[in-house]
């Protein structure tokens, strides 16, 4: 029997380990898991060198049992085992170098928990006691005439190593779960646990239940156990092994989305660095859906986190996915990850797939590119906006919906030395402009996402050096739907606008009168393009902004077309007619651009009934 200190000079180990990760205390049972793993793992490469005896047909696996009644939790494996010895080194002194002035670093480390320091020095094991009064090692070496040996630890420094009793090789690791711990002992929260960090493993793991019965088909016989986890996942193998159905299969029980994804990346690498996983575009059922993506991160197939944006670049996070970076340094702060050179070139890497497969998709399949184009052109136009490589690497495939409804990128929309972009935000109220582009062979742009306002403006920055500027359909009437517009108004011009001003008294809006070449049109209204956006930009910063619209008024203009027969007979009318026909012009140019008011809509009700009561 051995007695002793453990060798941290510091009395303030268990107390740091119990507030770093009390936010997350269910990572303990990942950390012994793992441990167990690892040494099964072992176990078979001595075999595979020859140093290590083992039956050609034994099973491996790792146990967790749960004992609620006896306060207990057991985490068992049949690995390598440690001899007494081994377990002086590597429970005994901790596994760090500089254990006491890394101590005294992280002592007071913010109440964030921004350094994980479990697992990546050596403290997993310790993890034990953030739910346990005490701990308990019993283990036996694979080596031969090794003796059994036990360890246990109340949580102080002092820890008693004696000979043990076990007859198999293995570790088991048993935990006394301190009473605020008790959620430890129920069986849905260990499973639980154990599906979401180690769901892949590469060791079969089971969860017993003391005094549960096992379970039992109709005829009473028992059914066979099943692990709770996939030692293959489908990222680990080669793509030319993997089928479609598999990928879609993989999709659905890790995500729980039944709606099939639409296409996936399968990433592989093994130099310059490790990296493997797979990357889902998932099918989007309305212009948010994106922010639900997920991409998990394993470490060695051992479920790190969700989303770790210093691994994953942020705009991929709009995915679906799983990505494993074994040689990654996960237990440390993610400022170390933002700086490190490492992760960046893995960022850059998962980045350029991406890019790459976007760009072959394109290439060699353009029909089914422009049929996911609907569910991808959110996430491509924010990674353009989010990352200056990616939008390097494929801004000649952003691709646009035409008012014929017909895809075309900006190059093939600016044929010819065009320098204006004409887009739709709105197809079903801007239909009227959109019909005048078409009956003058004219083109505009699909944008009706709340994206492209802002995707818009980073396009124009882009351009800039080649003066091309965008302008919604409704901004302003393009040569070629407005005819030829003389330099100076005529007389007859002037007294047209005067009339509507009079009529209409509205300082705010501005009156043209201008010849356009759909002659069945008596008026449109047009609106500003810069005091619109700004108007967007300042509502889409939230309440606290909201107010700064007011300053930014809509600059709406009337323009009456003088080749229409209607504005060409009003002086024909009397005074009363012509007041509710230029109503009506007004009114009818109105809801051209935007639904009407209530109010707006009633009168418009009342002068209809006037106008027809006219014809009898």
């Amino acid at each position: 029997m051995a007695k002793g200190n453990i060798s941290v000079d510091s009395e303030n180990l268990f107390p740091i380990i119990k507030k770093w990760l009390y936010s997350d205390k269910d990572i303990f049972l990942r950390e012994l898991v793992s441990n167990g793993c690892d040494a099964v793992t072992k176990l078979k490469k001595l075999a595979s060198l020859g140093d290590a005896e083992i039956s050609a047909d034994e099973k491996y696996e790792v146990r967790v049992t749960v004992c609620p009644d006896a306060k207990k939790l057991m985490v068992s494996d049949n690995g390598i085992g440690m001899t007494a010895e081994e377990i002086d080194k590597y429970i005994n002194q901790i596994a760090f170098s500089g254990a006491a002035d890394f101590l005294e670093k992280y002592k007071e480390d913010d109440e964030n928990g921004n350094a994980q320091i479990i697992g990546h020095f050596g403290l997993g094991f310790y993890s034990a006691f953030m739910v346990a009064d005490s701990v308990e090692i019993d283990s036996l070496s694979y080596a031969d005439g090794a003796k059994a040996a036990k360890w246990t630890c109340d949580g102080s420094m002092e820890y008693e190593l004696t000979d043990g009793t076990r007859q198999t090789r293995g570790t088991t690791i048993t935990l006394n779960i301190a009473d605020d711990s008790k959620e430890f002992l129920d069986e849905f929260k260990i499973r639980e646990i154990l599906n979401k960090y180690c769901s892949f493993l590469p060791t079969e793991i089971y969860l017993d239940i003391f005094g549960k019965e096992p379970e039992k088909d109709p005829d009473g016989n028992e059914i066979e156990q099943k692990p709770i986890n996939n030692t293959t996942p489908l990222w680990m193998k080669k793509p030319s092994e993997c089928t479609d159905e598999e990928y879609k299969e993989f999709y659905r029980d890790v995500f729980m989305d039944f709606n099939e994804p639409l296409f996936w990346i399968h990433l592989n690498v093994d130099f310059p660095f490790n990296l493997k996983g797979i990357l889902y575009f998932p099918k989007l059922n309305h212009e948010f859906a994106g922010v639900e993506g997920q991409v998990k991160l394993y470490n060695n197939q051992v479920f790190v986190a969700d989303n770790v944006k210093e691994v994953i670049p942020e705009f991929l996070l709009l995915l679906k996915g799983v990505v494993d970076c074994p040689d990654l340094p996960l237990n440390v702060s993610r400022s170390f990850l933002q700086n490190d050179g490492y992760v960046k070139k893995i960022s850059s890497h998962i980045t350029k797939k991406v890019a790459d497969k976007l760009t072959s998709l394109y290439k060699d399949d353009r029909e089914n590119f422009e049929k996911y184009w609907a569910d991808i052109d959110i996430f491509i136009k924010y990674g353009c906006m989010r990352d200056e490589k990616f939008y390097e690497k494929v801004k000649d495939i952003i691709i646009y919906k035409d008012i014929n409804d017909k895809y075309i990128t900006l190059p093939e929309y600016l044929e010819g030395d065009k320098k204006t972009v004409y887009y739709v935000s709105d197809p079903l109220q801007q239909a009227q402009y959109i019909n005048l582009f078409k009956e003058q062979g004219l083109n505009a742009l699909i944008m009706p996402a709340v994206m492209d306002t802002h995707f818009i403006s980073f396009m124009e920055m882009k351009m800039q050096p080649d003066g091309v500027t965008f302008k919604r359909i409704d901004s302003s009437i393009a040569d070629e739907v407005g005819g030829e517009k003389p330099e100076d108004e005529s007389d007859a011009d002037k007294a047209l606008i005067e009339k509507f001003k009079n009529r209409l008294n509205d300082e705010n809006l501005t009156i043209e009168a201008q010849p356009l070449k759909n002659a069945d049109v008596p008026a449109v209204i047009l609106l500003g393009e810069q005091s619109r956006r700004m108007q967007e930009m300042y509502k889409s910063m939230g309440q606290q902004m909201a107010y700064m619209s007011d300053m930014f008024k809509d600059e709406f203009t009337l323009v009456l077309n003088t080749n229409n027969e209607l504005i060409k007979k009003l002086d024909t009318l009397s005074d009363e007619d012509a007041q509710i026909v230029i109503d009506h012009i007004y009114d009818l140019a109105k809801i051209s651009h935007a639904p009407l008011s209530g109010e707006q809509m009633t009168r418009f009700i009342e002068r209809s009934a006037k106008l027809l009561g006219k014809l009898y």
